[in-house]
């Protein structure tokens, strides 16, 4: 039994290691900050106006799945971001379709497809992510319009904001920079991963330090395992570091600034940069290279300390941490749960099982594919070459897009984040309507692909959404309220 476990326990540790080393600094953390602005920053009405429960369904859907589209980043970290913008007064309806559009369809996730498998795959991605996400999100506000109706009125009464609705312009520039902060961070663009120059820190034959690594933590790219660096190491210390100052600091910072907030934050600041850092081992030492995502991360990280300086008033600097500390208390523990049991998970499940599975365009090849996307989460862009993988090894064209549409949403760790969020109803109602669109999207577009006409596949999608609505709209007509709760 013992030897059961320990495989499966290491896996899981192995995993939650190269998580928190490769993904969590620049994707996670600017999107808790993002998050924390949000919820401080932004006046109830400005959120209300384009994304609220009341705002017109032409303008606040489209324009959800808008901003989803420009962030290339992980689900992991679009659930702070929907958690912010949910919080602070979007209806339920547009911040679902938020959270299911980002990760699904962004405009770097589509390039990147449209590339590596093909344009006809990438251009199904998008107009079915669009569709279906828009078709999610107004089932969802319409099953829960009573919980919906209730949080409005409690997000109305908690943050309402300046009668006008308008951000001050410092706290735009504070948000906004987050946000660049973020994309320069995640974004694979030569000019940012290139090196302008490289430095070697003298400390001997560093090579050895890696295989040691390599042998503690499973990598093997073809299974999403990523393993873990020298740089990982000490990013991984540092982000100790932070935990410790931010608790120190941040759970009491409507009281002032302390040392160990300030502590925190300079460990932030800093961490970020050596994030950004090329690090790499040699027989002479470690190779650092400075990149141009680490200029733009320094640049980036002088402003926001000018912009909060000079344009933020100190209260608004402490709800700002104060939020963004609320939520990382909420989301990271969960987060590091759920990568630690898809670690397990993945030293379970075998690729060949689901190839096996998913060789033909059926509703079982379909649901495999979202199985999986389930138990075998891939962050941004890594799940596009797992995909091009299994297409080489036999997976039909329908189930390979079901498993793109569903890996970024259904991962364990989101759904476990979403029902923090929103509650175990409403996240087991979207886990469920993700996986029937995400199983409806991959039959359609196989069914394409085998040489059913597009007029025929279309005419089929809009009959699915249809009778989806009816029965939705005639459910909710024979219940008019449902129970309130999770």
């Amino acid at each position: 039994m013992a030897n059961a476990i320990g495989p499966l326990l290491e896996s899981g540790l192995g995993n939650l290691a190269a998580y928190l080393a490769a993904h969590v600094l620049l994707c996670l953390v600017p999107a808790f900050f993002i998050a924390g602005a949000m919820a401080a920053l932004i006046p109830q009405e400005a959120v209300t106006r384009f994304l609220g429960r009341d705002a017109h369904k032409a303008v606040s859907y489209p324009a959800a799945a808008a901003a989803g589209s420009l962030l290339a980043v992980c689900s992991c970290t679009i659930v702070p971001l929907f958690a912010g913008i949910y919080r602070k007064g979007a209806g339920l309806g547009p911040a679902i379709t938020f959270l299911f559009f980002a990760p699904a369809a962004n405009i770097l996730a589509l390039v990147y497809t449209g590339g590596v498998i093909g344009v006809d795959l990438a251009v199904a991605r998008f107009i079915l992510s669009l569709a279906f996400g828009i078709g999610i999100g107004l089932i969802m506000a319409l099953l829960f319009r009573a919980d919906d109706a209730a949080h409005d009125e409690a997000t109305g009464g908690e943050f309402a904001g300046p009668g006008s609705g308008r951000m001050a312009r410092g706290s735009l520039a504070f948000l906004l920079l987050w946000v660049a902060l973020l994309l320069a961070g995640t974004l694979k663009l030569a000019f940012l991963t290139g090196s302008a120059f490289e430095l070697t820190l003298p400390m001997g034959d560093t090579r050895p330090w890696q295989e040691v690594l390599d042998r503690l933590v499973l990598h093997d790219a073809s299974r999403g395992e990523e393993g873990v660096t020298v740089q990982g190491v000490a990013l991984i210390a540092l982000l100790a570091a932070i935990g410790l100052c931010a608790w120190k600091g941040f759970e009491h910072i409507h009281d002032g600034f302390n040392a160990w907030a300030r502590a925190g934050l300079v460990l932030i600041a800093a961490t970020l940069l050596v994030a950004a850092l090329a690090v790499r081992e040699s027989d002479a030492g470690l190779v650092v290279g400075f990149t141009g995502k680490f200029f733009a991360v320094a640049i980036l990280l002088a402003a926001l300390a000018a912009v909060a300086r000079r344009a933020l008033a100190r209260e608004d600097v402490q709800a700002w941490l104060w939020e963004s500390w609320r939520f990382i208390r909420q989301i990271f523990p969960l987060l590091v749960a759920g990568v630690f049991v898809v670690g397990i998970l993945r030293a379970l499940i075998r690729p060949e099982w689901i190839e096996a599975l998913a060789g033909t365009n059926s509703v079982s090849g379909n649901l495999a594919g979202v199985v999986f996307g389930v138990f075998m989460y891939f962050p941004t862009l890594v799940e596009v070459p797992i995909a091009k993988m299994f297409l080489e090894l036999g997976m039909h064209r329908g189930p390979l897009l079901a498993y793109l549409m569903a890996d970024p949403e259904l991962s364990l760790q989101s759904i476990l984040i979403i029902s923090a969020i929103i509650g175990r109803r409403k996240t087991a109602a979207y886990v469920g309507l993700v996986a029937l669109f995400s199983t409806a999207a991959g039959l359609a577009y196989g069914s394409w692909v085998d040489g059913t006409s597009p007029f025929a596949v279309a005419l089929a999608v809009a009959a699915f959404i249809a009778v989806l609505v009816a029965l939705v709209s005639r459910a909710g007509a024979s219940h008019h309220a449902l129970p309130r709760g999770t």
